[in-house]
């Protein structure tokens, strides 16, 4: 049995041919992990933009890699001082971007209240993308098709248990 520690970028839901839901976990390198468990998807979905123990095994068979998701468990975050920093450079770049978000002339007359609101999402995208080291900006049609993949997880999981396998399937180079 193998074991990695990955950063968990992502848990997505797919329906197969069969009908079955195919869970899919995506690391920060690109790596994807697919279970059909749903113990196994709750646990990754639970890590979602955090560092996991994975373990898994992997099997050869007619040209492509079966690589079989075992175990999904959180590890501590090594690195709180990080964090705070990461928060603070976002914060500081939503102030520095206010006169662009509410515009020069309102940024006097807003209430506190309400140029917090407009300033807090855009600092956690500032984070967000700090944190994943994201040079890139993805397509609106990239970001909506993340998002429903998401959310076809997480919709997936509230159901009933669904069949116990598991398995990956990835083309060798």
């Amino acid at each position: 049995m193998a074991e990695a520690v990955v950063r968990v970028a992502e848990v997505q839901a797919f329906k197969t041919k069969s009908g079955n839901t195919r869970f899919v976990l995506r690391d920060d390198d690109g790596n994807e992990y697919t279970t059909f468990r749903e113990g196994i998807a709750r646990q990754a979905l639970a890590v979602e933009g955090r560092k996991a123990r994975i373990e898994y095994h992997e099997e050869q068979r007619d040209g492509f890699t079966n690589v079989y998701l075992d175990k999904v468990e959180e590890l501590p975050e090594e690195h709180a001082d990080a964090d705070r920093a990461v928060e603070e450079v976002a914060w500081k770049t939503a102030i520095d971007a206010a006169p662009w978000l509410v515009g020069p002339e309102q940024e006097s007359r807003i209430p506190p209240e309400e140029l917090f609101e407009t300033l807090q999402p855009f600092k956690d995208l500032v984070a967000e993308d700090i944190r994943e080291g994201i040079v890139g900006i993805l397509s609106p049609r990239r970001q909506r098709d993340c998002r429903y993949r998401q959310e076809h997880a997480r919709r997936e999981l509230a159901r009933p248990s669904a069949s116990p396998a598991v398995h990956l399937l990835v083309r060798n180079p």
